[in-house]
C-alpha cells in the first residue's frame, strides 16, 4: 500500500499543472477558438498563456476599459526584459485575435489593438542539416545498437522517426500523432493531420518506408499509434526531442538541432534540387505561400556564397 501511495504521489507531482482559469470573456474566446475555429490544442495553450501574461502585467481593469497605451506599456515591458521580438509578436497576435472576437460580439466598439505598432520581426534564416549530416544522423541509431547502447527495437524506431521526418517534412506534432493506418506502403504516402485539423497526403520515400516496416516488425507494432515508447504508449513530443538529442551526439552533430531543423532541411533540399515553391508549400502544409518563401532566401544565400567563392570576378 505504501508503494502504491508513493507512486501516486510521484505521479501527481510530475503531472503537468492545470492552467489557471481566466475571466469569463477570455474563457469564452478560448472556447470559441476550439469549437468554431477548430484551433489546435497548442494554439489554445499559446493564446491562454498570452492572455494570462497580460493579466499578470495589468491585473486590474476590464478588457473594455483598456486603451492602446496600456498595451504599448506591456510591449515596452517585454522589450526591456529582452524578450525575443517573435515572442512579443506572438503574444500580440493572441491579443489582437481576442479583441477582434470582442468586437465581433459587440462587447467593444473599437479594437484598440489596431492602434499599436508591433516591432519588426527579426530576419533569421532557418538552420538546416546538409545531406551528409542527415546521412550521419540516420546511421547513428544502427551504429549505437551495434555497440549495444540501446535495445534493437528502439534503434529501429529512432531510425524510422528520423527517416520519416526528413522524407516528409512534417511537423513534430503531426509525426507523434500518426497511427499505423495513416501510412500506406502501397501508394507510398502518409496521411497527416496538420494545424486546424486539416488533412493532407504526403509522399514518402523508399528508405523511410523500409525503416518503418523494419521498426514495426522489430517492435511488433500492428495497430494504434505508429511510434511508441517503452511502455508501448504513443511517443510524446518531449521524447522525440530527447531521442534526437541522443542521436545527434552519437553522430557528432550540434546538440541544439531541434526536430524542426529536419523540416527545414527537407524544404531547403527540395528547393535546392529544383522543386517549385507551390509544391513545397503543399508538402509542408503551409496555409500561406509567404511562410514557405523563407526557404527561397536560404537557397539564394547559399547560391550567392558559392558564386562569391568560385567566380573569378565576383569580388569588387
Amino acid at each position: 500500500m505504501e508503494c502504491i501511495a508513493e507512486l501516486k504521489r510521484r505521479a501527481a507531482k510530475n503531472a503537468p499543472a492545470k492552467p489557471q482559469p481566466l475571466d469569463r470573456q477570455a474563457e469564452e474566446f478560448l472556447r470559441h477558438l476550439e469549437a468554431e475555429k477548430n484551433a489546435s490544442p497548442q494554439t489554445i495553450r499559446t493564446y491562454r498563456t498570452s492572455l494570462a501574461a497580460f493579466r499578470k502585467f495589468r491585473p486590474s481593469g476590464s478588457w473594455t476599459e483598456l486603451h492602446a497605451d496600456d498595451f504599448r506599456a506591456w510591449m515596452l515591458d517585454m522589450m526591456k526584459a529582452e524578450m525575443a521580438r517573435s515572442s512579443v509578436r506572438l503574444r500580440f497576435a493572441a491579443m489582437r485575435a481576442f479583441y477582434a472576437f470582442l468586437h465581433m460580439r459587440r462587447t467593444i466598439s473599437k479594437n484598440v489593438l489596431l492602434e499599436v505598432s508591433l516591432p519588426k520581426a527579426e530576419k533569421q534564416l532557418p538552420r538546416f542539416l546538409t545531406t551528409a549530416q542527415v546521412d550521419n544522423l540516420v546511421a547513428a541509431p544502427a551504429a549505437a545498437h551495434k555497440n549495444k547502447q540501446a535495445p534493437s527495437w528502439m534503434a529501429a524506431r529512432d531510425t524510422a522517426v528520423i527517416e520519416l521526418f526528413y522524407s516528409t517534412g512534417m511537423r513534430l506534432s503531426e509525426l507523434v500523432g500518426l497511427d499505423v493506418r495513416d501510412v500506406d506502403p502501397i501508394s507510398e504516402t502518409v496521411r497527416v493531420t496538420g494545424k486546424g485539423s486539416r488533412e493532407r497526403v504526403c509522399p514518402v520515400g523508399g528508405p523511410a518506408l523500409e525503416a518503418i516496416q523494419c521498426y514495426r516488425h522489430t517492435a511488433r507494432v500492428q495497430t494504434g499509434p505508429l511510434f511508441i515508447n517503452k511502455s508501448r504508449r504513443r511517443l510524446s513530443t518531449r521524447a522525440v526531442h530527447s531521442l534526437l538529442k541522443l542521436r545527434l551526439a552519437q553522430a557528432g552533430l550540434p546538440a541544439d538541432l531541434s526536430p524542426h531543423k529536419l523540416r527545414h532541411s527537407f524544404a531547403t533540399h527540395l528547393l535546392d534540387n529544383g522543386a517549385d515553391l507551390r509544391s513545397v508549400q503543399t508538402l509542408l502544409g503551409h496555409a500561406s505561400l509567404s511562410t514557405t518563401q523563407i526557404y527561397t532566401h536560404v537557397t539564394i544565400e547559399r547560391l550567392k556564397a558559392a558564386y562569391m567563392a568560385a567566380h573569378p570576378r565576383a569580388e569588387a
